[in-house]
Parts: structure tokens; C-alpha cells; sequence
């Protein structure tokens, strides 16, 4: 079972529907790649708030995520765990050629025990990295980098992957879980599969207090306020704001 739900003993209950993650290492195996890390409340170096609704929240250890994969040439699968700073899972890699241990992004099915590589010598297989080159079109990707020597900067959350659609002698194109299409260097890299918790999105807090745990501040209605705090605000009675939807600053919300 993917997700599990909750017997109502009380009121918070009554709708909760949660991630199972019976199947995940309870406590982290790489002590050395978890670093502290100050929750910025949505603020800039100046102070200044520039993402709206955040602050609060449990405090959380960061894990540092190997990007650039296609740096571990061949590496087996040591653990599955649970990351608190984004919705997909990841994974401990043991790299056999340089003695060491990082985390990746895992995607969707793999297992304690698999063996993952990189490079041009690597098959076309689940969690395999390699150059755009070598992946057949048609084929599910994730982590997708933007130039060769970059990190991956694409369908990194959960559930999320790209398809290629397109190659060239020296380019490709990508679609996008948003639809949007990229064009891309034959030479960047990318990792065969699907993110893993791809049945995040069924997962409902089913209360208030759930969501402030996740760093997230209550977001108030526009046709809420008084006409001074937002363009939508005032009126006689209930409205339905008078106008079409706009930010705060009066920048229109549709196109």
C-alpha cells in the first residue's frame, strides 16, 4: 500500500491521508553528509520578505544530494530513506571504484542491492546516468542536467520525469511533467526512471497544524480584507472582488 489513512480517533484524524514509508531506513546511514541548516522564513540576505507564507516549522537536518551523478561510475544501493527538505525519497550509494558513500534521488522501484553506474559504459536500465547520446527517444528520465558538466537541474520532485521526444547529431528535446520542451546538448546527462513517491499528491494534512509543521503560514483571502490591505477587499456584504483576480500589488493572477 502506497499511502495509508488514518482510524478518525479524534477530529485530526477524521480526513488525514499520509505516505506509507514502512519500507524505509528509520535512521540515516551517512552521518557525514547531514549538515544543520537555518530555515529562512521566506526572507532575503536583506531581511526582506520575498516568498510570502513561510516561517515556523520543526527544525530539520539537511542532507547533502549528490547532483552530479554521472560521477559515480558504478555504485550499489545501500538504503532508502525519508528526506524532511524535499517530497521524493533517496538513496545511499556505496561508489566501489572511490571507496565512499553519497545520496542520490531515487526514483520510482529500486531496491536495497541494485547496482547503479554512469557514463558511456552504463546499459539503459532503472537509476542508470547516462549522456543523452546514449538514451533511446521514448525513454522516462530524471535529473536531468542543462549543460554537461552542470548539475541536474530538472524533474527533481516527486512523482516528476521528462521524456525525450527528439535527437539530433547534436542536440535533443525534452517534454517536461509541466509540458514545456526543452532543447538540450547531446552531451548533458540524465537519469533513466520516474522520481520515486510519485503518490505524494494523494496525501491530504487534514489540518491546520500539519501544514505549519511544513513551514507553511496561513494564506489569507483578498476579498477578506479592507480595501487599504488589497485590491479585492471591501465592499458591502460578501463580493466576489469586483474585478479580475490581481496580486496584492495589483499585478493581474490570469492570462
Amino acid at each position: 500500500m502506497t499511502f495509508k489513512k488514518y482510524k478518525p480517533v479524534n477530529a485530526s484524524q477524521r480526513h488525514l491521508v499520509l505516505v506509507n514509508k514502512f519500507f524505509l531506513k528509520k535512521v540515516p546511514l551517512i552521518k557525514s553528509k547531514i549538515i544543520g541548516i537555518l530555515n529562512s522564513s521566506g526572507r532575503n540576505n536583506q531581511g526582506k520578505i520575498t516568498v510570502r507564507h513561510k516561517g515556523g516549522g520543526i527544525k530539520h537536518k539537511y542532507r547533502l544530494i549528490n547532483f552530479k551523478i554521472n560521477s559515480i561510475t558504478a555504485g550499489i544501493i545501500t538504503s532508502l530513506e525519508y528526506d524532511p527538505n524535499r517530497t521524493s525519497f533517496i538513496a545511499s550509494v556505496y561508489d566501489i571504484k572511490k571507496k565512499n558513500y553519497s545520496y542520490i534521488l531515487a526514483p520510482s522501484n529500486l531496491t536495497v542491492g541494485d547496482i547503479i553506474q554512469s557514463g558511456s559504459n552504463a546499459t539503459v536500465k532503472l537509476g542508470h546516468t547516462l549522456y543523452f547520446k546514449d538514451i533511446p527517444v521514448g525513454s522516462f528520465i530524471y535529473c536531468v542536467s542543462e549543460k554537461s558538466n552542470n548539475t541536474a537541474k530538472f524533474s527533481r520532485s516527486a512523482g516528476t520525469y521528462s521524456i525525450l521526444i527528439k535527437k539530433t547529431r547534436n542536440f535533443c528535446q525534452i517534454k517536461l511533467s509541466s509540458g514545456k520542451y526543452k532543447l538540450l546538448s547531446n552531451n548533458s546527462f540524465a537519469t533513466i526512471g520516474i522520481v520515486s513517491n510519485e503518490n505524494n499528491f494523494l496525501k491530504i494534512l487534514a489540518k491546520a497544524g500539519r501544514s505549519r509543521w511544513l513551514n507553511k503560514r496561513p494564506s489569507v483571502r483578498g476579498v477578506a480584507m479592507n480595501p487599504i490591505d488589497h485590491p479585492h477587499g471591501g465592499g458591502e456584504g460578501k463580493t466576489s472582488g469586483g474585478r479580475s483576480s490581481v496580486t496584492p500589488w495589483g499585478k493581474p493572477t490570469k492570462k
